[in-house]
């Protein structure tokens, strides 16, 4: 007896670990006919440390995500994804992307791309991630490789 996931949502930032896992992503949910949940969290922590903060801030955030969310649904439309939507939510990643989400959507499978935090990073602020996988009551998939199970070259930071 196979496996089959019904709903599989993946995390996507704009980030390159996170269009890793968008790619396995459409593959998994092709194979196994599951709707695909384009997921973006906006994290409104980062708005608090501005004083006058007026809502400009949060209407930009929510802009480009809304224009990254389209761009990956067209994309795995293109792919042959016949059930894909997307969703933007607000507040810390972790706990809605761990719990909240997954409960709310009836996800059975969260793919992840892994962290891009260095080791002072992770102990300061810990990855997503790794809390996922921690604290989510479904399968949970982190993405280290592309299609061809490659790790892939870094890329130069300018």
């Amino acid at each position: 007896m196979l496996q089959n996931y019904r709903k599989i949502m993946v995390a996507v930032d704009g980030s390159s670990e996170a269009e890793l896992a968008f790619q396995k992503a459409m593959n998994v949910a092709m194979r196994n006919d599951a709707e695909l949940l384009l997921a973006h969290v906006i994290d409104t922590r980062a708005f608090q440390s501005v004083s006058s903060f007026d809502g400009v801030l949060a209407e930009q955030a929510t802009e480009m995500a809304k224009q990254t969310l389209e761009g990956y649904k067209k994309q795995a439309k293109e792919h042959g994804c016949e059930r894909v939507s997307t969703i933007i939510e607000y507040g810390s990643p972790k706990p809605l992307i761990a719990k909240q989400l997954p409960q709310d959507q009836e996800v059975d499978l969260i793919m992840l791309g892994a962290t891009g935090l260095n080791a002072v990073e992770r102990l300061f602020i810990g990855s997503v991630s790794e809390y996922v996988i921690r604290n989510a009551a479904c399968d949970v998939l982190v993405v280290r490789t592309d299609l061809e199970n490659k790790i892939p070259a870094p890329q130069d930071e300018d």
